[in-house]
């Protein structure tokens, strides 16, 4: 249920945040330009009318997950910095300080989940609106990269483990018989499966992980005899056997226990040879650098994730690009719907003329400045590891990040474009000074 609204036009008689603040400051403007009733109307049916407690405000929980991607934080620090920051308070809708916590950090996991894709995509489009007309070009790149996931580096050792911990933990929960839960003998083996990279270690290492698996799958086999039919956990006995059989060359191999979705990428580093996580589509204009699409797809070639990636950015800017500029992982594909796409090869002297090579250059050029904007994506707006669960919660991340990129290509806009006016005051200033100081001498 939603809680009734207060009435904010009439300020406080002591203290308001709205006197009080710099009206200059980057998140005061972010806060007057985005549309904050397009999300309270959007959000509003998610919400039974007179039931329960009431919920916490939309534009307070909207302005957390703007705040966690755009500052780069967790759950928990934005919930604490908000009730540090009067910044932050003022951006979520608050007109006076308050000392308390706004919530608990769970309650953005829930309010994520009760929005969804959709919500999370109608804040990405807000974030495109923001920027006006430097989002209108007819001309975008598009490019691949990955999201990791928030797992260890994947062995089979390491599964067979888990398998081991998981189902003794079933056991205990239920109350379940068994017959020997081999604690002691799994921490001798442990002990053997050390150090294998040595050479007198490797036929004993190879042998301890040989004789995990195998405890796994007695415990496993031992946990469906005792346990009912059709039991909730079904899905679960079924993993375990999926991790249990798949073997090095196997398709489709699970990497980890809590995300079996997560997918092995080989992106051809030479720092990192694989990665674990998801592919990640990003579309940017090439004038202005905004960020007009972002997508989450498994392990797809690049060239099929393009045709959804310009769906989308149809859906969210209202046409479809002229053009699309990739690199040569998008082979295969020169025209997707009005969009045409350019592709670097060999020029064909006889069908282009120079202004046409010419022009083919400096698109290929403009290109490569997407992969800066990769790289702000991860170090600074939380795509480089991904902590949300599940594939919906990739897709959350994506879209998330791209658009706290965009709120903060605003906020760095109005920064500079406020520089340059106090150094055109000052400029003017001096200019007169010396010009009254010359009078002054006779000059």
């Amino acid at each position: 249920m939603l809680a009734k609204k207060t009435i904010t036009n009439q300020t406080s008689f002591f203290f308001s945040l709205e006197d009080t603040l710099d009206h200059n400051h980057p998140l005061f403007n972010l806060a007057q330009q985005i549309d904050w009733e397009l999300f309270e109307n959007e959000f509003r049916s998610l919400y039974c009318e007179n039931n329960g407690r009431p919920a916490k405000p939309i534009r307070l929980m909207i302005g957390l997950l703007i705040l966690k991607h755009l500052r780069n934080i967790s759950d928990e620090s934005v919930v604490e910095q908000w009730s540090e920051n009067l910044y932050y308070q003022y951006f979520c809708g608050s007109t006076e300080f308050q000392a308390s916590i706004p919530c608990e950090p769970t309650d953005l996991v829930h309010f994520r989940k009760r929005i969804g894709e959709y919500g999370i995509e109608l804040i990405l489009k807000e974030s495109i609106r923001i920027n006006g007309e430097d989002s209108n070009d007819d001309d975008v790149s598009a490019d691949t990269t990955v999201q990791e996931k928030n797992i260890t580096f994947p062995t089979d050792a390491k599964l067979h483990k888990k398998i081991i911990k998981k189902s003794l933990d079933i056991v205990h929960k239920e109350g379940l018989p068994i017959r020997q839960s081999y604690m002691r003998t799994l921490k001798k083996l442990g002990v053997e499966q050390r150090f294998r990279n040595h050479p007198k270690n490797k036929a004993r290492a190879r042998k301890a992980d040989k004789k995990v698996k195998t405890i796994a799958g007695r415990l496993v086999r031992e946990l469906e005899r005792n346990l009912p039919l059709n039991t909730i956990y079904q899905p679960e006995i079924e993993l375990f056997y999926r991790v249990l059989n798949q073997k090095r060359n196997s398709k489709n191999k699970v990497y980890s226990m809590h995300e079996p979705h997560t997918e092995c990428i080989s992106k051809g580093k030479e720092h990192k040879k694989y990665e674990f996580g998801n592919k990640v589509s990003i579309v940017i204009t090439q004038k202005t650098g905004v960020i007009v699409g972002a997508m989450g797809f498994r392990n797809e070639f690049d060239g099929h994730t393009l045709e959804p990636a310009l769906k989308q950015v149809k859906q969210l800017v209202g046409k479809s690009p002229k053009t699309a500029t990739v690199d040569r992982g998008y082979r295969g594909n020169t025209q997707i719907g009005d969009t045409q796409i350019q592709i670097p090869k060999p020029f064909n002297d006889k069908k282009q003329t120079k202004y046409q090579q010419q022009k083919l250059r400096k698109a290929h050029r403009k290109r490569a400045a997407i992969e800066p904007v990769i790289g702000h994506l991860k170090t600074d707006h939380r795509l480089g590891r991904n902590f949300y669960r599940g594939i919906v919660g990739d897709n959350i991340n994506i879209m998330l990040a791209a658009a706290a990129f965009n709120f903060k290509r605003m906020i760095n806009k109005w920064k500079s474009s406020f520089v340059q006016f106090f150094e055109s005051i000052l400029l003017c200033l001096f200019q007169y000074g010396f010009k009254n100081k010359f009078q002054k001498i006779g000059l």
